[in-house]
């Protein structure tokens, strides 16, 4: 590695006031957008692609991958406060996040959800900044095979997140599974279960079913809670005033982020995998490697911290194989890809 290239990389990003405000309003501009349920990265990327033709390369590139970041930790704010993940990404962090949220514990939910996010995006950097190479050969050399294992292992984990209710999570697994069927099936396009309805033939959308799945029901039992007279009972008047989690809670979560960040960047690096596959394989880690798993699920920071390094981390994996091999690692990635060949860069050999 050119040490020399890579210190006058960094100086001339944080040399450049331009860069640094891009870059900083890009992360705001992705929070709020993942904030949103059904508002993602990749269309907060893809739509401000235009506005960043005539920027200079870099003040555009930083804009670009701060809506990127910004809007992987974004999708926790929704999924910890109001039970709807943002972004598929936070799909995983609703499982302890909301249930601290329920015990009053909202602000410490997303001040860890925040440095968890920070330290994961920081590791899968450093992933990529140094170990690219050897990282993205190993991602390329999944085959069929390694894939099928990968799904086999991520259906695996539902069995350890679903605590006592095993029965209850083979059943929903099985219902996901059902949904997926819908549509054109990818190896040779026949029709699926569409009955004739057009729209059916691209099958059920990520975001829009993970907002009917959590949200909605969501809704109906805030609904069936004001019938009973129990909603004042869940009211909470906690007020957020630390940003970062105390000394005391980052000591018991720094190995849930550690390996988060790891086998969020690893995964990240597959091509076509995504922070969505990242979250629950590392939730699962995580419960699996605790002295008590039962806990998981129940409302403590080491859930929600598993899931946000991994998801940020995540996004350092994915600019692996594109910047190394030109072959995006998700969705945003492969709109980067357009507009980095736009800005004259061709990634890969």
């Amino acid at each position: 590695m050119d040490f020399s290239l890579l210190l006058s990389s960094y100086a001339t990003v944080w040399s450049n006031p331009e860069v640094l405000l891009m870059t900083f309003i890009g992360a705001l501009g992705g929070v709020l957008l993942g904030a949103i349920p059904g508002m993602t990265a990749t269309m907060g990327v893809a739509l401000l692609i235009p506005f960043s033709f005539g920027m200079d390369l870099i003040p555009s590139i930083g804009l670009l991958l701060g809506i990127y970041c910004g809007g992987m930790y974004g999708g926790s704010i929704s999924a910890i406060l109001i039970h709807a993940p943002g972004t598929p990404a936070a799909a995983a962090t609703l499982l302890d996040g909301y249930p601290m949220c329920k015990k009053g514990q909202a602000g410490k939910a997303l001040s860890v959800a925040m440095f968890a996010s920070f330290c994961g995006g920081v590791i899968g950097a450093l992933v990529m900044t140094f170990l690219s190479p050897l990282v993205a050969d190993m991602a390329m050399n999944f085959g069929p095979g390694e894939m099928f294992m990968l799904a086999v292992f991520g259906l695996s984990v539902i069995v350890a997140i679903s605590g006592k209710s095993v029965a209850k999570g083979l059943i929903s697994a099985f219902f996901g599974m059902l949904l997926c069927t819908v549509g054109l099936d990818p190896t040779y396009s026949v029709k699926r279960f569409t009955f004739g309805v057009k729209p059916l033939l691209s099958g059920f959308q990520f975001i829009p079913t993970l907002i009917g799945l959590f949200a909605v029901a969501e809704v109906i039992a805030g609904v069936e809670r004001i019938i009973n007279g129990e909603e004042k009972q869940e009211h909470s008047d906690e007020k957020i005033t630390n940003v970062l989690p105390d000394w005391q809670t980052i000591k018991t979560i720094w190995p849930n982020i550690l390996s988060g960040g790891l086998i969020g960047t690893f995964i990240g690096a597959i091509p076509g995998a995504g922070g969505d596959i990242a979250v629950f394989v590392s939730y699962g880690a995580s419960k699996s490697a605790s002295k008590h798993p039962e806990l998981y699920g129940t409302g403590i920071p080491n859930g929600v911290a598993a899931t946000e390094s991994a998801n940020n981390g995540c996004s350092g994996g994915a600019m692996i194989p594109l910047l190394s091999l030109g072959v995006p690692g998700d969705s945003v990635t492969a709109i980067l890809l357009g507009a980095f060949i736009m800005k004259g860069i061709t990634p890969g050999p």
